[in-house]
């Protein structure tokens, strides 16, 4: 099985979809990493050698940033913008959408589950 960055990689998949559970790997990237590995496209993730997988392994320690790395970039970009107090940092403490969608109707993964408010009784 093969490790990169501490994750396992699926066996069964191509090479440049196993890639892609790697946190900041996406398909693009994928491909990008194989061809400086000098890896065939169609490769199974176990048909590689460990030569390859070190090989993969180098590649994406010095050309990239991802996983743990990637993400505690990611948080303290994020905290910076709430520290600041810019719009989109007050977005982010707030729970709401970032990037200017609507929150009258919709928005319901970023606000959370419906509040019912009592309705005005009719008299």
């Amino acid at each position: 099985m093969a490790r990169i960055a501490g994750i396992d990689l699926p066996r069964n998949k191509r090479i440049e979809i196993s890639l892609t559970y790697i946190y900041g790997v996406g398909r693009s990237r994928a491909l990008q990493i194989c061809q400086k590995a000098e890896i065939e496209l169609g490769t199974k993730t176990d048909l590689l050698s460990e030569s390859e997988v070190i090989k993969l392994r180098e590649i994406i320690e010095r050309d990239y940033v991802v996983e743990g790395d990637l993400r505690r970039d990611v948080n303290q970009n994020i905290k910076m913008l709430m520290d600041i107090g810019c719009y989109r940092g007050l977005r982010h403490r707030r729970g709401l959408p970032v990037r200017g969608q609507r929150t009258h109707t919709n928005a319901r993964t970023r606000k959370g589950p419906r509040k019912t408010v009592a309705g005005k009784k009719k008299a």
